[in-house]
């Protein structure tokens, strides 16, 4: 089996963490280039509410550059033993974008932390591991939190 590129999706959250030094592992492994790829939730494209795009362009400004910041630290312990690793922002809905852009980059793996959100979080926001799961042109491997137990 050849692994020549990795996506490590993350939204910076402790799923995220847990699932890192698993991603680090692997593309040590394989020798694997990895990508790091944020998607800023597009809200208005999720709800399909009308907000006006003036207040929407002010606060997406906000929000990539600190996700600018924010990436460009990340991991960045963990990821230092890594050859070649590159960091990419992108706004959308995170499983489409996530797919896409496995998609477009011809991604080998992607492994994604899981937060096992549940009731309104879970209604609200879905399950993006769960998605990237079911349509991802490639293996995944989900990493839940440990402790974290599948109960309705």
């Amino acid at each position: 089996m050849e692994m020549k590129r990795i996506l490590f999706p993350t939204d910076f959250s402790e799923g995220s963490d847990n699932a890192l030094p698993y991603v680090v592992d692997i593309s040590k492994h394989y020798g694997a280039k990895l990508y790091v790829l944020h998607v800023m939730h597009d809200i208005a494209q999720a709800t399909g509410w009308y907000v006006p795009h003036i207040s929407m362009d002010e606060l997406y400004k906000d929000i990539e550059v600190n996700a600018k910041k924010e990436i460009e630290k990340y991991g960045a312990e963990e990821l230092r033993g890594l050859n070649d690793v590159e960091r990419r922002i992108t706004k959308g809905i995170p499983y489409d974008e996530i797919i896409k852009f496995a998609k477009e980059n011809k991604i080998d793996l992607i492994v994604i932390g899981t937060h096992g959100r549940k009731g309104l979080d879970r209604v609200i926001f879905g399950s993006t591991a769960e998605r990237v799961v079911r349509e991802a042109p490639c293996p995944v491997m989900s990493v839940r939190l440990p402790g974290h137990s599948i109960k309705g």
